[in-house]
């Protein structure tokens, strides 16, 4: 038993790469992270104009928008740990984000997200060359987010704007874990009585707010002709994640069940952006939004002592960007009329000593009159960890994103 917790601690400390916080949240996707702004180092979030379409950190930019928009996002990527020695790599294909938006004229604009907010996604097989017995660890979970938002220009003040927003969560987790039979203390002559035997832990959960609907969004946002500029603050909330646990013997009977029951406080964050354009069409950006953890997070552990809880620390973003919008004259060349784009990025995840640098190349790319494109982006990175059991994690992706633009309800000039 002692050599199967060791293969399981060796699993959770797997924790510092994409597979962040499996016991805990998962891996944190980028707040409403579509292809576009990812081409962007995922600044821009004060970017505003005609068809920009929907920010969950930022809802005030909502109101500036003239078109109808819609915007679909996958996100591809492929993980590479290492560590003494040790080597482990991961794909995964996701649906990070999907957004509605459309303008009311005077009345300002509504918007509909769905987004990924965390995520935990791993299926291994390992040996115990040692002991010849085999385990099986798998994560499946998500916890998602439906966000309506409303925002509306000032009457008197046209350069302002105000927006909100409300995120309702939903979501499932679960963890399956298989040991097979340990035979290293048996005698070889004794080993054919003791049979393939496994023993199985299952975790199965959902996941909402703890005695409320939702939480909340509100921004406030500037536009001028040169610099736009926003600030958000979005309320704390606690997160209830009620698992079922089931401890089976060779998948037949049920040794062990039980409900719990865990909170986990999600605290209020911060954030702010800016955008200054330059020449009509290049645009320098800046993104910044920071959180303060002060609880640390119970784990979803159970069997086979896995640690309890999960330590956290002050998490911030902070992200460079830059973009050249493209000319939006059909008859001017397609290579003028594609958007530019790179940007890189700094990041403290919420897990303690944990730390993320990417950069990314983008770009926009028209596919009709009336405005609608794809947006691709190439992003790159490294995430390490500053403790004694340091995890160094190379990542690539591709951000694939389709954005329509329509006029749906507006007059026809």
């Amino acid at each position: 038993m002692k050599k199967f917790l060791m293969l399981l601690g060796a699993f959770a400390s797997l924790s510092f790469g994409s597979m962040i916080g499996m016991e805990a949240l998962g891996e944190e996707q980028v707040l409403g992270g579509t292809a576009s702004a990812a081409g962007r180092g995922f600044a821009g979030n004060a970017k505003a104009g005609d068809a920009e379409g929907l920010s969950v950190i930022n809802p005030a930019r909502l109101a500036f928008d003239t078109k109808t928009v819609f915007n679909l996002n996958f996100l591809m990527e492929m993980d590479d740990a290492k560590k003494d020695g040790d080597h482990y790599s991961v794909s995964k294909l996701s649906l990070p984000s999907f957004n509605l938006s459309f303008p009311m004229g005077m009345w300002g604009a509504m918007g509909l997200s769905l987004w990924q907010h965390y995520s935990s996604q791993l299926k291994e097989d390992q040996k115990d060359k040692a002991s010849g017995s085999d385990v099986e660890i798998e994560y499946q979970g998500s916890v998602y987010e439906l966000v309506p938002t409303y925002a509306v220009r000032l009457p008197f003040f046209r350069s302002l704007s105000l927006g909100g927003s409300m995120h309702f969560v939903m979501g499932n987790t679960s963890r399956s874990l298989k040991l097979g039979a340990d035979k290293t203390e048996l005698d070889k002559t004794e080993t054919w009585a003791s049979g393939n035997y496994i023993i199985s832990d299952y975790v199965d959960g959902t996941w909402e707010i703890k005695d409320h609907p939702a939480y909340y969004t509100g921004a406030l946002q500037y536009r001028g002709k040169q610099v736009s500029y926003f600030f958000s603050y979005t309320t704390g909330y606690t997160l209830l994640n009620t698992l079922d646990y089931e401890l089976r013997f060779s998948e037949l009977d049920t040794l062990a069940s039980n409900r719990v029951k865990r909170e986990i406080e999600v605290p209020a964050m911060l954030a702010t952006g800016i955008n200054y354009r330059l020449a009509k069409r290049h645009n320098l950006m800046i993104d910044l939004n920071w959180r303060v953890w002060e609880n640390d997070i119970p784990n979803m552990a159970g069997s086979w002592k896995i640690s309890e809880s999960t330590e956290t620390q002050k998490d911030f973003m902070v992200s460079l960007g830059y973009q050249c919008d493209g000319s939006p004259l059909f008859y001017e060349s397609y290579l003028k009329r594609i958007n530019y784009r790179a940007g890189a990025w700094y990041r403290n995840w919420y897990i303690k000593d944990v730390f993320e640098v990417g950069g990314s190349l983008g770009g926009g790319f028209p596919l009709g009159r009336k405005g609608t494109a794809l947006d691709l982006a190439f992003q790159g990175g490294k995430r390490f960890a500053d403790t004694d059991h340091q995890w160094e994690e190379m990542f690539i992706g591709l951000r694939v994103g389709l954005t329509g633009i329509a006029t749906w309800g507006q007059e026809r000039r």
